[in-house]
C-alpha cells in the first residue's frame, strides 16, 4: 500500500549512482582557490618562495656587485649594471623556491586524509590537479613581478636609470620573463611532486628542495658569467636547467643573445637564446611531468583500492 520502498531499493536499481559534481572549470577554480589559501597560510612557503629571494637579491647585489664588475664588462658589456645582470638569477631562484615546495602540500593532503577524500569525491581529477598547478603558476607570476619591480627600484636608487635601460625589451620582455619563469617552474613543480609521491614525507621533500636550490644556482650562469668559472662547472651547467632559465630571462632583460652553454646562430638576436631555452625547458617539463603523472595515477589507484 505504501509508496515507500525499502532503503536498499530506493533507486530502483542495483547499480549505485555517483553524485553529480560541478563542471570541470568550476572544479578547477575551487582547486586553485584552495591551494592558494593553503600555501598562503604556510609561513615556510611564504618565506622560502618570496622573502628569502628578496633578502638574497639585496645581499648579492651589494656583496658581488663590485667584485664581478670587471668580468661583467669583459663578457657582457661595460654599460650593464650588475643589478640588471643579477635580476634574472633572482627571478629564477624565486620560481624555483615556489615550485620546489609544491610537493609539500601534496604530502600534507596524504597525511591528513584529504587526498583520499578528494579522490572519492565527484570532483574531476584532471581539474583538481590542474588547479594545483595553476595555483603555483599564479604564485610564480606574482613573485616574478615583485622581483622585477624590486630590481628596478634598487637600480634607480643606485644610478637613477630608466625602465628602458633595465628591461630593454619593454612589455614584450616583461611577458617573456614571466613565460620563462612559468615554464622553468613547471619542471621543478613536477620534480617536487615526484619527490613527494616517492617519499610521502614532508621533511624529505623540504630537505631535497633546499639541497637543490643553492648548489644548482651556483653551478650555472646565475651570479657571474659562465666563462670565468672553472671548466667542470661549465660542463655541469650544460645539463643544469637553471642555466637555461637564467639565460632565457637575461636575454629578455638585455635584449641580446646571451646563451652561455652552446652557440646558436639559426635565429636572430635574443631569439638565438630564447628559442633553444624554451625547447630545453619544455623537454624537462615533458620528462619530469610524465614521471609525476605516472606516479600520481598509481597513487590514486592505490588510494581508491
Amino acid at each position: 500500500m505504501s509508496n515507500i520502498t525499502d532503503e536498499g531499493d530506493v533507486s530502483g536499481s542495483d547499480t549505485a549512482q555517483k553524485a553529480p559534481g560541478n563542471s570541470s572549470v568550476a572544479d578547477m577554480q575551487i582547486s586553485v582557490k584552495r591551494w592558494l589559501v593553503k600555501t598562503s597560510r604556510n609561513p615556510f612557503v611564504t618565506f622560502s618562495s618570496l622573502i628569502q629571494p628578496v633578502i638574497f637579491f639585496v645581499l648579492m647585489a651589494e656583496v658581488l656587485g663590485a667584485i664581478v664588475s670587471g668580468a661583467l664588462a669583459q663578457t657582457v658589456g661595460s654599460d650593464i649594471n650588475y643589478i640588471t645582470y643579477l635580476t634574472p638569477a633572482i627571478v629564477i631562484q624565486s620560481a624555483l623556491a615556489a615550485a620546489a615546495v609544491s610537493g609539500i602540500g601534496l604530502v600534507d593532503d596524504m597525511d591528513t586524509g584529504m587526498f583520499e577524500k578528494l579522490l572519492a569525491s565527484p570532483m574531476d581529477r584532471g581539474a583538481m590537479f590542474l588547479g594545483k598547478v595553476l595555483s603555483e603558476v599564479v604564485r610564480i607570476v606574482v613573485q616574478t613581478t615583485i622581483i622585477l619591480l624590486l630590481g628596478y627600484v634598487m637600480l634607480y636608487l643606485q644610478s637613477g636609470a630608466s625602465v628602458g635601460s633595465y628591461l630593454q625589451t619593454g612589455l614584450l620582455g616583461f611577458i617573456g620573463v614571466i613565460a620563462i619563469a612559468v615554464i622553468f617552474g613547471g619542471a621543478f613543480m613536477a620534480f617536487s611532486n615526484i619527490v613527494a609521491l616517492v617519499t610521502h614525507d614532508q621533511e624529505a621533500t623540504t630537505m631535497i628542495a633546499n639541497l637543490l636550490t643553492f648548489p644548482l644556482l651556483f653551478i650555472s650562469s646565475a651570479f657571474v658569467p659562465l666563462e670565468v668559472l672553472p671548466g667542470w662547472i661549465q660542463s655541469v651547467a650544460v645539463v643544469n636547467p637553471i642555466t637555461y632559465g637564467v639565460d632565457g630571462v637575461r636575454a629578455f632583460m638585455l635584449g641580446q643573445n646571451v646563451m652561455t652553454v652552446f652557440d646558436v646562430t639559426a635565429f636572430s638576436g635574443l631569439w638565438n637564446t630564447v628559442i633553444p631555452v624554451v625547447a630545453v625547458l619544455i623537454g624537462f617539463n615533458v620528462v619530469l611531468g610524465g614521471i609525476a603523472v605516472h606516479l600520481l595515477n598509481r597513487a590514486s589507484k592505490a588510494k581508491v583500492q
